[in-house]
């Protein structure tokens, strides 16, 4: 008698692993490149981890008075702790004042999903979420499949060739009373003051709680403290918010996805009664988080020494990547590219826009083995000496190729973001 299989009527994703990366991989071109991975590289095409981690990870293991015991549902105490410090500032008026605390999460969507999980309970009433980021988010998918309604829109604007400060208040003029509003990589926009005051002043009319998403703090400007000011206008514009914190990037423990979810409320019995829900929804989650990762970063922050060496890592890092984007727009003008290339140095972080249309992207791709994101935004760690004459020709030859055909400022839309 032949048995059914309950998995009979499940089909196969076709991008688990993500179709330009498999793409990539099957193309047996000698020279090929791959601009779109999502850490850092160092400039051997290795994924880069700080120098302090590689010594902390051999210490921590050959330690034997570690105890390997379940942590508790809230998670590793001291690292809470230092990552809150590392966010706010030791002394600054949120811990002075015992109102901003933590759940210790899994991965880089765990603050996401126990975020989401803690607001389909608590905040039922506002079943709504607007994302707004430079790109677009995968955890917009955290939160379609918890039930919420998602709108997900980017502040990238492809016809100026900049982070437009202007897109991000007209989305929030656009979302509803009470809806949930994740904001990533605001820092890029650059808001003015004035902007800054119009954007709380809207959230609180309307009464929109705000959800921050901190990826990598340190690599967007190398100053640690500069990558999340914009918290600090929150906190003394009286607002309550949650905030995903991610430590995987900026230490180079990719393997150890690891982070928390922060909470600021307005007084502490207030943030005492929302840990106690998240640590509940934690517990049946995923029960312990990792701590190999968190062991390894609450050491590097409490003590001077290492904390200054790695800080020193982080600044290295962004004095490359502003190095290496100074150079691709130098080579550019050399090479009498058509257009302002002045987009790509005035953008912070890893991770850039070109500035191409789709048939440029597509003629790199398909004619020089070059593979980026149709969005034209690529890791700028991936260039190097090696291979910046390569890209930066080759970049040349598809303006020039596709010049005519199509402007150069076309407007990407969301739905060819990858």
């Amino acid at each position: 008698m032949t048995t059914l299989s309950v998995f009979m009527d499940v089909p196969l994703v076709q991008k688990l692993e993500g179709g330009l990366l498999k793409t990539y991989k099957q193309d047996d071109y000698p020279n090929k490149m791959f601009l779109a991975y999502r850490v850092c590289m160092t400039s051997e095409g290795r994924p880069w981890v700080s120098s302090v981690v590689h010594k902390l990870r051999l210490q921590i293991a050959q330690d034997p008075s570690l105890n390997y015991e379940y942590m508790p549902a809230m998670g590793m105490k001291s690292f809470i702790q230092a990552s809150l410090e590392l966010l706010f500032g030791k002394y600054s008026q949120v811990i002075v004042e015992n109102r901003v605390g933590g759940v210790h999460t899994v991965g880089d969507s765990g603050a996401f999903q126990l975020g989401a999980q803690f607001l389909k309970t608590w905040r039922c009433n506002s079943q709504t979420v607007y994302i707004i980021s430079s790109q677009k988010e995968l955890h917009g998918l955290v939160f379609q499949d918890m039930g919420f309604t998602v709108y997900e829109y980017s502040f990238w604007d492809s016809k100026q060739l900049c982070m437009n400060p202007n897109m991000l208040l007209d989305v929030l003029e656009q979302a509803p009373h009470g809806c949930i509003f994740v904001i990533g990589n605001i820092g890029n926009c650059k808001l003015t003051r004035y902007q800054w005051a119009k954007l709380m002043g809207t959230m609180k009319s309307k009464q929109i709680f705000p959800f921050f998403d901190i990826p990598y703090q340190g690599l967007s400007t190398g100053d640690l403290e500069e990558d999340t000011k914009f918290l600090h206008y929150f906190v003394s514009g009286g607002f309550e918010f949650f905030c995903s914190q991610s430590l995987s990037r900026n230490f180079g423990i990719y393997d150890e996805g690891v982070g928390i979810l922060v909470v600021v409320a307005l007084n502490n019995q207030l943030l005492l009664c929302a840990l106690s829900q998240l640590m509940n929804f934690a517990q049946a989650l995923w029960l312990t988080p990792p701590t190999t990762g968190a062991r390894i970063i609450t050491s590097i922050l409490c003590n001077p020494a290492l904390h200054k060496a790695w800080k020193q890592s982080l600044k290295g890092v962004v004095e490359n990547i502003m190095l290496i984007k100074e150079k691709v727009k130098e080579k550019l003008r050399l090479l009498g590219t058509p257009g302002s290339w002045d987009h790509i140095t005035d953008q912070n972080g890893t991770h850039s826009y070109l500035g191409l249309n789709t048939k440029q992207v597509e003629y790199l791709v398909k004619k020089k083995h070059i593979y980026i994101p149709k969005n034209g935004r690529i890791n700028f760690t991936c260039i190097n000496a090696c291979n910046i004459d390569y890209i930066t020709e080759s970049i040349h030859e598809a303006v020039l190729f596709t010049k005519g055909s199509e402007r150069r400022f076309q407007n990407v839309s969301d739905s060819q973001l990858e």
